[in-house]
């Protein structure tokens, strides 16, 4: 989740940096870029449900 969302801040990053050639902006860009992304990312795996070898590794390890 960290490189995805990092890859994708890095892009927009440099991205903001080459149009405007503005470093600050460029940084406040790739942060906020990197803080969305990751959330929004947690949030789709969050949602996700797990198959049914994820399921047992879980009881297994609640001690079901």
């Amino acid at each position: 989740m960290l490189a995805i969302s990092g890859g994708m801040a890095l892009f927009v990053g440099v991205t903001i940096l080459v149009t405007t050639r503005e470093l600050l902006f460029s940084a406040i860009g790739l942060g906020v870029t990197f803080i969305v992304a990751l959330v929004v990312i947690a949030m789709l795996v969050l949602g996700m449900k797990p198959n049914a070898s994820e399921q047992t590794d879980l009881d297994e390890q609640n001690g079901h």
